[in-house]
């Protein structure tokens, strides 16, 4: 908190989002926007969702990489559920998806470090996911779980987001594009807080595929792309 501290409190902007293990770039384009990143790892887990998983190429084919939960069930809480320290078959498989890639050298050990993370917490380890991708970008990031904050967790959603955008001492949300259908401008505006939606520009890069495959694990990206390259990706946004 003390670096939060030390932002201008009349513009920071706040961000927040479940905590994901190597999600796709938009969801660094939403932590790159933002002041202050909040990991909201106090809700229920969802056991088919992209907490645990995401996609990478393999000789030009999509496929799915899945980090082993034990426990996992929607009746838990993300911040009480942790990953499975067997992590072998997940890097044996990027090593193979990327060993020729232009980046493998310097991104690969970042992957290892990330998914062989002494804490097993999910939350802190896509966390530390963020903080090592933005350390190799040579951005700073402030990253903290909603789980550490002291909030009304009754309220309804949007209220809760507000909440939690004030303790950070936010003027400024910023939600996924997915949110438009669940939170009012109009209704964040009363309560004295600005309500914007990141919307992804539509960009590619060679990724070995006949045709190009949006969504991937940002993995993918940095290991077939400069830095340069995938700083100006995260900035291939608009804000509504």
């Amino acid at each position: 908190m003390d670096a939060a501290l030390a932002l201008d409190a009349t513009h920071i902007k706040v961000a927040v989002a479940q905590p994901y293990i190597f999600p796709a770039i938009s969801y660094y384009q939403l932590v790159r926007c933002s002041d202050i990143f909040v990991l909201y790892d106090d809700a229920n887990y969802i056991t088919r969702g992209f907490i645990n998983r995401n996609t990478y190429m393999v000789r030009g084919v999509p496929r799915r990489f899945t980090l082993p939960v034990p426990g996992a069930s929607i009746n838990r809480k993300i911040k009480d559920l942790q990953f499975s320290s067997d992590v072998k078959d997940v890097i044996e498989g990027i090593r193979h998806a990327y060993s020729r890639a232009p980046y493998f050298k310097d991104v690969f050990p970042v992957i290892c470090r990330v998914l062989e993370y002494r804490d097993r917490d999910i939350t802190a380890i896509c966390r530390e996911g963020i903080k090592e991708v933005f350390n190799y970008l040579g951005f700073p990031v402030i990253v903290i779980r909603s789980a550490e904050l002291e909030y009304d967790r009754t309220l309804p959603a949007d209220e809760r987001l507000m909440e939690i955008c004030r303790r950070m001492g936010g003027c400024h949300y910023i939600n996924s594009q997915g949110g438009k259908k669940l939170y009012q401008k109009d209704n964040f505006s009363s309560r004295g807080i600005r309500l914007s939606f990141l919307e992804p520009r539509k960009f590619t890069y060679q990724q070995g595929a006949e045709s190009f495959v949006p969504q991937l694990s940002i993995v993918d990206a940095l290991m077939r792309c400069s830095r340069d390259e995938v700083r100006a990706m995260l900035d291939e946004y608009d804000l509504d």
